[in-house]
This record gives C-alpha cells, sequence and structure tokens, in this order.
C-alpha cells in the first residue's frame, strides 16, 4: 500500500515578510502627517478632546499675537506685552511712534494671522532633517519660556504656556527620534492650520476679543491701507496655502526622507564593515 506524503507549504519567518510600509519611505512621512492632521482635526471631538487640545489652542494664539509682536519690533516699533484670554482668543500691545506710515500699521497687522502659519512651515521643513528635530523643539521651548518673561500678562498665558514649554522640553530631552520628530510635525500642523480655524476671523472685519470690540488684522488692514478687508484676506490665505503647500512638498522629498534605525538592546553587539573591507 503506497503511503501518501502530504506536503507543507513553508511560510517564511513574520520577520522576513517585508513590511507594507518600509521605514523612512515616503509613504511613512505622509503616514505621520496624516496622523498630525488627524490628531488637530478629530481630537476636539473626542471625550475631553476640547480640555487635551486647550493648550495647543493656546500656543496657536501665542503664534499668532507673537507674530504681531515680533513684526512690531522689525519695522522699529516697541512690543509691550501680550494678553491671552480664557476663550483662546488674544491681544500683542504695541507703541507705535506718532509719524509711522500705514504700510508699517498694515505689515504689523498682518504679522498675526501670517505668524502661525509661517512658524508651522518652518516646523514642518525642520521635521525633514534629522539634526534640528532636537535643537529646534529645545528653541521652541526657551522662546515660550523667554515670552512668559518678557511679555506675557495674564493668567491664562501663565498658566498654560509654562506646561507646553516644559512638555516640548521634555520631549527633546527623553523621547526617542520618532516621537521628536511627530511632535515637530504635529506643532507645524498645528500652526499650519491655524488659517482654517482663523477662517471666519479673517473675513471679518471686527472681532469681540476681551470683552471689547476691535478691528480685525484684516480690518486693521483695510483702515491703513483701504482696499476692503476681504481682499486682504484672500491674500493672506493664499500666501498660507502656498507657504504650507511648499514646506510639505519640502518635507515629503524623495532626497529628504529620513530613516531611523532601530533601537538596539544596550547587550547587542554591533560590527559594520564598510564595502572596502569586503575587497
Amino acid at each position: 500500500m503506497k503511503s501518501s506524503q502530504q506536503t507543507r507549504r513553508r511560510e517564511r519567518p513574520p520577520d522576513a515578510m517585508q513590511s507594507m510600509v518600509q521605514p523612512g519611505s515616503q509613504a511613512e512621512q505622509v503616514g505621520r502627517l496624516v496622523l498630525a492632521v488627524a490628531v488637530v482635526i478629530f481630537l476636539p471631538s473626542l471625550p475631553f478632546g476640547t480640555y487635551l487640545i486647550y493648550p495647543f489652542a493656546i500656543l496657536t494664539t501665542w503664534f499668532h499675537e507673537m507674530g504681531h509682536g515680533l513684526m512690531a519690533i522689525a519695522m522699529g516699533q516697541e512690543f509691550d506685552r501680550l494678553m491671552i484670554f480664557a476663550d483662546g482668543s488674544g491681544v500683542a500691545e504695541s507703541r507705535l511712534n506718532m509719524d509711522v506710515s500705514r504700510f508699517t500699521r498694515a505689515i504689523i497687522a498682518a504679522g498675526g494671522p501670517l505668524g502661525p502659519v509661517l512658524a508651522g512651515a518652518g516646523l514642518i521643513i525642520a521635521s525633514a532633517h534629522q539634526r534640528l528635530w532636537r535643537p529646534v523643539l529645545w528653541g521652541t521651548a526657551g522662546a515660550i519660556f523667554a515670552s512668559v518673561i518678557i511679555y506675557v500678562r495674564s493668567p491664562v498665558g501663565y498658566a498654560v504656556l509654562p506646561l507646553v514649554a516644559a512638555g516640548i522640553s521634555l520631549i527633546a530631552w527623553k523621547a526617542s527620534d520618532g516621537i521628536a520628530r511627530f511632535t515637530l510635525q504635529f506643532l507645524g500642523i498645528l500652526g499650519a492650520m491655524s488659517m482654517l480655524r482663523d477662517f471666519n476671523y479673517l473675513f471679518t472685519e471686527e472681532a469681540l476679543i476681551g470683552g471689547e470690540r476691535i478691528l480685525s488684522d484684516t480690518g486693521a488692514i483695510e483702515a491703513a491701507l483701504v482696499l476692503p478687508h476681504w481682499v486682504w484676506a484672500a491674500l493672506i490665505l493664499t500666501i498660507s496655502v502656498v507657504s504650507v503647500g511648499a514646506s510639505l512638498k519640502y518635507a515629503l522629498s524623495d532626497k529628504r526622507r529620513v530613516r531611523i534605525a532601530p533601537k538596539r538592546p544596550a547587550n547587542v553587539l554591533q560590527f559594520k564593515r564598510s564595502s572596502r573591507d569586503k575587497r
């Protein structure tokens, strides 16, 4: 009687199977940025998500108001103080010379809405260079701490901003490379998407801030440069989209893919051989 042989299909061990997304590939880079966008968009919809996103909403306001203040300094004027309120709104108070030009007033007003977008684009670009991840995180935390000491003059700013800076510092100091890069991308997306959060504000001539009705940023530009506020809003929005698009294109370029080497246990020795040694 013939004995039948049962053949079994040999399966490759799991560690030999190729991952659908290669480490350092463009797909992985896009995936991280998509995850950052998803966190920014959907976190407020989750239970307690509003509270979790609140510190970052305050950070976006900080970017915005610091944009006004730093632009005032760049134009030769004085930046007095920064106020951030519990509802996430804020005011940057600057002292301008009596003979300051209309153009200077308009540029200072535009510094607010463009501030977080340009900062976000810069953070996204920095995420494409591994050597910049931790220095940029340290620099961001240091800038927040310094601004609290020099410019911030509100309870919400005193309470929230140092905590945000401390969290960023902790990530820069202790977190893995992957978390450090994701934090940069998350903060960059947060700043870049502020244009959507401020969409209605951009196209509003006046706004209620701190219980007082004042000109919006684009309303102030209209007062200085005559053209309707919605024209300036459309121009700022266009600059924002172009800046964010350019930063994403730069960061996701094939030339700038960053591959993070897997962290091996401390008791594993590695011996590398160069191509010259093989000859």
